[in-house]
């Protein structure tokens, strides 16, 4: 993208529902920025995929969270979709209910990210090429 402090991050899934950590990705953008003190917003464009913070450090967490958001949004056949997608439809419902955007703030050029914390974008409905876009601005 053209515009000054705004930037892409270039997502690649390989499962149908799998968390990709983006950490390092975003970390470095907000490197090139330059920027000091400020803010890193995260917007997800998709309707079947999310954005989230947890731990990076525990693997089991992953599995965890897909587990879990399985368990609480299951795939059906009787969702009312106007499309004969099923997987689809939990997938719109997981990432209304998880969301699609994150605020990071910026302090001495570095996120502000707990020691574990790792960003994640959630994949509900792959696989599939997809983008991250972040905007930096300077505060």
């Amino acid at each position: 993208m053209d515009k000054p402090n705004l930037f892409t991050v270039n997502v690649e899934s390989k499962k149908g529902q799998e968390l990709i950590l983006i950490t390092d990705e975003v970390k470095e953008l907000v490197k090139q920025s330059k920027i000091k003190n400020g803010m890193c917003f995260l917007f997800n464009p998709h309707s079947t995929a999310s954005l989230t913070i947890n731990s990076y450090l525990d693997r089991n967490t992953q599995a965890d969270l897909d587990s879990e958001i399985d368990r609480i949004i299951p795939t059906r056949v009787n969702f009312h979709h106007i499309f004969d997608t099923p997987t689809d439809a939990s997938g719109h419902i997981k990432t209304s209910v998880i969301g699609s955007d994150l605020l990071f703030i910026i302090k001495d050029g570095e996120l502000l990210l707990g020691k574990s914390q790792g960003i994640f974008f959630w994949e509900f409905d792959g696989p599939r090429d997809r983008n991250v876009i972040v905007k930096i601005i300077d505060c």
